[in-house]
């Protein structure tokens, strides 16, 4: 797999298919593991018909972490290009979230929070670079 980075954007709304959520929480990362893996994960997942790239976005926040008052923004888009030569496009957001509630039954199983990039990941060919991408932005933007 093969991940670029591009400016928010550059993409038209209709092949947006995925969304990943960068959230922090109290100085801390926020991740989550999948009940049938041993990996963590950024919150996101695919778009649903009818909806909007933000909305999937709170969306898949709010079922994957419990995470009920945050503010999110739009960072940057993505595509990740397949051994098999398909190409998927996605949107990267930034979250702050300011208060969880009981995480909601989904096929999430654990959220935790973390200083830094977790090693085990289940997307060490994507994750790893939205995750910094997003990291060096909110960090520029605090300077």
């Amino acid at each position: 797999m093969h991940t670029e980075i591009f400016d928010l954007g550059v993409f038209a709304d209709e092949l947006l298919q995925f969304v990943a959520v960068v959230a922090h929480f109290q100085k801390k990362w926020v991740f989550v593991k999948h009940k049938g893996r041993d990996t963590w994960e950024l919150p996101g997942g695919r778009r649903e018909a009818n909806e909007t790239v933000g909305q999937a976005a709170a969306r898949e926040l709010w079922e994957e972490t419990g995470a009920k008052a945050f503010v999110m923004r739009p960072m940057l888009d993505y595509s990740v290009t397949r051994s098999d030569g398909v190409i998927t496009y996605g949107r990267v957001f930034y979250a702050e979230i300011a208060e969880f509630a009981r995480l909601p039954q989904s096929e999430i199983g654990q959220v935790a929070l973390h200083d830094d990039l977790p090693e085990l990941l289940t997307y060490p060919e994507i994750q790893p670079r939205l995750f910094q991408e997003v990291r060096i932005m909110i960090e520029e933007r605090r300077k």
